[in-house]
């Protein structure tokens, strides 16, 4: 893409009004805003200190200020959700600098951290709630049926690099925790609808909460969306609409001191337009419940149980242009208890067991086969660790997780962690860490386009990836107007999937672990207090990848089709807030080119700037007005994939829509 077009006329109206309304919102306002104040708290933002004393559990499973998590950990509020503009969970992840966020399509989105995005990107571990919505297929996430009332999140914690030895195998290059409120933090009615055009045709969600008895709070809610078609290259129509309704509930007991009991659960359903022709569909749902209680001030233990449910009926063709139905039926039990237990004044130890069990079963189709259709796996772990403090203000943290699959058997994930807490309000941190990516029915069920004798066929000897992880960080509040964290990392991975063909016959062209290599790089982010009304947020990633067939080994995808990832990325964010309660946010990202996998050779995702704008006004305390822009710096433009691929690639599009939110 020529870059001098990349700015005509819609992206400099775009670019002009924004710097146009700062600059007159910042000389005439400022001041009447100072006199006047705001009279709703929620408009106020955290301050630099608060957001440095965030607690954030994804690091150790255990509440810890974010300026003290020893990791390359970003937390993404409820408020900067919904001052972003985000209409779902993907977009949020926007966010968080340290990830790679690439839509596809209007209802697909590769993303991941630190590399390795390709469209079934498995090396990146997300949970909701404490329920992992991993998915044994592809190792990965379908991010389509991942939903929420998003006024009902919490928080969003991101964590780039390994965490294997807390959180289990495909926490490779990084975890994503999502939390939703209390309900007791939900109470009363919460009414929100809106659309536009193109994309968020129109949407509306609900949710009421109240008391079951004393210290028993609940919460019940529902939600819908219509989205409509991205574009080709040329503007004709991809016919990729779809919609989704969705439904749940949340009752948290605090009826006894020292314990707290939830149950939560959700049903969801959509229905998509394929490009490649046809309709799909999507159903499922979830039940979780967990104790968590409190022994003492020094112990405290959780137990935790749920089951998910997802049903995938999903038109597509395949590299060998031939159509067919997947549909996949996934039933997931899962179990798991914890402890922490500060043993002395030195040792805080963590340890818990775990077990899973899935039973997946995917039906034949013409062209497309899993087999055995029918399968059921077991997983059993445990894992053990330390944090020990060596000297006043050093610690260091050592643990594993041992678990055991039906694929490889046996896994195990060690770490140590060196934290220093160089002064009050500043941390050196450093990791060396072992994670993998175990085997997924991808690699070792498929059979196409022909079950009987396939062309590409899986691989019943395929191994897990292994990561070997360096990480070096530094996280400050830079005086009280200023934070700012760098992390920096070396990877070193080993048996990275590959594609090969059978010696004798050429087919079945089958994977095996032949490729190897490193990646490295740093990811940075700042923040900056301008005025009291007033925050900036930067951040920048920089990725180097060297990922080639081993010695020996054959990939006939020439090492293209596991990674898919900029070189660069540069995020600017900035939320101001106006006199008479009205709210002005801007984000600029800035994401430099792809080379993709054209069928062995590469092809390029152009690099592209883009626009969002959130314009917001409470008339009254309860009531929000909002009109939000998505994309504007261009009509469309594409975030991933080859340009030839099958279908072609699609295009996103500009878009922008109102929303009208009510609480009492």
């Amino acid at each position: 893409m020529d870059r001098r077009r990349m700015f005509e006329v819609h992206p400099a109206l775009a670019c002009l009004l924004l710097a146009s309304i700062y600059g007159l919102a910042c000389r005439n306002a400022l001041g009447a805003a100072e006199n006047a104040g705001l009279s709703i708290g929620a408009l106020k933002q955290l301050s630099i200190e608060d957001l440095m004393n965030l607690d954030v559990t994804s690091v150790s499973k255990q509440p810890e200020p974010y300026g003290r998590a020893p990791a390359a950990i970003q937390v993404i509020t409820h408020d900067e959700i919904r001052r972003s503009g985000a209409s779902s969970i993907p977009e949020a992840l926007r966010l968080a600098d340290n990830l790679d966020v690439a839509q596809q399509n209007s209802h697909d989105w590769a993303i991941t951290a630190r590399g390795f995005n390709t469209a079934l990107a498995n090396k990146l571990l997300v949970l909701v709630d404490g329920r992992s919505v991993y998915t044994p297929l592809f190792s990965g996430v379908f991010w389509n049926v991942q939903d929420y009332l998003l006024e009902d999140l919490d928080r969003i914690e991101v964590i780039s690099g390994p965490g294997g030895t807390l959180w289990g195998a495909n926490a490779v290059n990084g975890v994503i925790n999502i939390s939703s409120k209390s309900a007791k933090d939900t109470q009363g009615v919460y009414l929100e609808a809106g659309g536009g055009t193109p994309e968020l045709k129109a949407f509306t969600g609900a949710r009421y909460g109240g008391m079951l008895g004393s210290d028993v709070y609940f919460r019940v809610y529902g939600k819908y969306f219509d989205r409509g078609n991205e574009k080709y290259a040329d503007g004709s129509n991809a016919t990729d609409s779809w919609n989704m309704h969705q439904g749940g509930f949340r009752i948290d007991s605090y009826g006894s001191v020292g314990n707290v009991l939830t149950a939560q659960g959700d049903l969801y359903g959509s229905d998509l337009n394929i490009t490649a022709g046809g309709r799909g569909t999507t159903t499922g749902g979830n039940l979780l419940g967990r104790w968590s209680h409190v022994i003492s001030d020094d112990s405290n233990t959780s137990l935790q149980l749920y089951y998910d449910r997802t049903h995938v009926v999903d038109p597509i063709t395949n590299q060998f242009a031939t159509a067919q139905i997947l549909t996949d039926s996934l039933d997931t039990y899962d179990l798991d208890f914890q402890h922490h237990i500060r043993w002395n004044e030195r040792n805080r130890i963590a340890w818990g067991l775990g077990y899973r069990f899935t039973h997946d079963v995917v039906e034949e189709a013409q062209n497309l086969a899993f087999l055995p259709p029918k399968l059921d796996r077991n997983l059993y772990s445990g894992f053990v660790q330390d944090e020990v403090m060596l000297i006043k203000n050093l610690f260091f943290t050592l643990g594993t997780k041992l678990e055991h699959n039906d694929y490889t058997g046996f896994e195990w994930e060690p770490s140590g962690r060196l934290q220093w807490n160089a002064a009050a309000d500043q941390m050196l941190w450093a990791a060396v860490s072992r994670a993998v990516r175990t085997p997924s029915r991808v690699d070792s069920d498929i059979r196409e386009p022909y079950p009987a004798a396939p062309i590409l066929g899986g691989n019943s000897n395929f191994r897990s990836e292994i990561l070997i992880a360096y990480e070096l960080g530094y996280r400050a509040r830079l005086g009280s107007k200023a934070s700012a964290s760098l992390s920096t990392f070396y990877n070193d991975y080993t048996k990275v999937r590959s594609l090969t063909f059978t010696p004798a016959t050429i087919v079945p062209l089958y994977f095996a672990n032949d490729l190897t290599g490193d990646t490295y790089g740093a990811e940075l982010s700042a923040d900056y207090q301008v005025l009291e009304q007033w925050r900036l947020h930067g951040g920048y990633n920089l990725l180097e990848e060297n990922i080639h067939v081993k010695s020996g080994g054959i990939d006939l995808s020439h090492a293209l089709n596991e990674t898919e990832d900029p070189h660069q990325q540069f995020f600017l964010r900035s939320s101001f807030d106006l006199p008479r309660n009205i709210e002005l946010d801007g984000a600029l990202r800035w994401v430099d080119k792809l080379i993709a996998n054209n069928n062995g050779l590469p092809a390029t995702v152009p690099s592209y700037f883009e626009l969002d704008i959130h314009l917001g006004w409470h008339p009254v305390p309860k009531l929000e007005l909002a009109i939000v822009g998505q994309n504007l710096l261009h009509d469309h433009h594409p975030e991933y994939g080859a340009p030839i691929a099958i279908p072609n690639r699609e295009e996103i599009q500009r878009s922008v829509y109102g929303k009208v939110s009510y609480r009492w």
